[in-house]
């Protein structure tokens, strides 16, 4: 599968904006997808995760309550809505999918792909 993430931006703090990612080229449907985050000089984190059906999503604690994970089968996409941003959550975010078929992406799944990343900047 290829991912191909948008929606990046900058944003004032308790602002919103939402990211989408674009999958081709493979059974979207049947896989888990997330999404990643990476600050400047950290890791690469887990944000959010989403089965392969919809039917379970998981959050970081940091994000719970803030945002929301969403697939559309029948588009071959993937988003994420983020809302009330803080200005750590500023990073590059990448989407990902899983590589257990009718799986979830948790934050130890292996990923089977990865999407070239879209920063979002959140300013206080």
């Amino acid at each position: 599968v290829q991912l191909q993430a948008s929606g990046g931006g900058l944003v004032q703090a308790r602002g919103s904006l939402t990211l989408s990612c674009a999958a081709s080229g493979g059974d979207f449907s049947m896989y888990g997808m997330g999404w990643f985050r990476q600050a400047p000089g950290k890791e690469r984190d887990f944000v959010a995760g989403i089965s392969w059906n919809g039917g379970t999503t998981v959050y970081a604690d940091s994000v719970k309550g803030r945002f929301a994970i969403s697939r559309d089968n029948a588009k071959n996409m993937v988003y994420l809505q983020m809302n009330s941003l803080k200005p750590e959550d500023t990073a590059v975010y990448y989407c990902a999918a899983g590589k257990i078929p009718r799986g979830v992406v948790i934050k130890q799944s292996p990923i089977a792909s990865w999407g070239q990343g879209t920063l979002v900047t959140v300013s206080s």
